[in-house]
C-alpha cells in the first residue's frame, strides 16, 4: 500500500460543523456545481457512498466505512480500477477553527506508483482546497 497525503487546510468552522456536514455526503448537493465538470462527471450520491467518473480513469465508487464522531470519515472503493481507503481528519484548534488533512492509501505496485503519484497527489489536493472552502 501507498500513502498520499494532502497538506494540512485550515477551516474557518468548528470540528464539529465540519464533521456533521461531510459525514453525510447528502450534503455534497451544495457545493455539486463547484466541482470542475472537464474532470468529474456524472457525480450521485446518497448519504453513504459518492460515485463518479474521472477521465481517462472512469467510475469510482466510495463508500463510507466508518464515521468517528467529529474526528475522522473513513472511505473505500467499492468500485475503482484499483483499491483505496480514502480518509478525512479533522482536529479542533479552536471553537470556531478546526483543520483537516486528506490521506489516501492505495494498493499499487511501484510501477504504477511511478505513473500516478503525481495525477493522484494533485488530486488530493485539489479535492482538499475544495472541501476547504465549503460554508459549513
Amino acid at each position: 500500500m501507498s500513502k498520499f497525503e494532502s497538506s494540512v487546510k485550515v477551516i474557518p468552522f468548528g470540528q464539529e460543523r465540519v464533521y456533521d456536514k461531510l459525514s453525510d455526503l447528502n450534503n455534497l448537493e451544495s457545493v455539486k456545481d463547484r466541482i470542475p465538470a472537464d474532470k468529474v462527471q456524472d457525480m450521485s450520491f446518497d448519504q453513504d457512498t459518492l460515485t463518479f467518473n474521472v477521465s481517462p480513469v472512469g467510475e469510482i465508487t466510495l463508500r463510507i466505512i466508518e464515521r468517528e464522531p467529529h474526528k475522522c470519515i473513513k472511505f473505500e472503493t467499492t468500485k475503482s480500477p484499483m483499491p483505496l481507503m480514502l480518509w478525512i481528519q479533522i482536529v479542533p484548534v479552536s471553537e470556531e477553527e478546526c483543520k483537516m488533512r486528506l490521506t489516501v492509501d492505495v494498493d499499487i505496485n511501484p510501477f504504477m506508483k511511478g505513473m500516478i503519484q503525481k495525477p493522484l497527489q494533485d488530486g488530493l489536493e485539489k479535492m482538499a482546497d475544495m472541501l476547504a472552502l465549503i460554508q459549513y
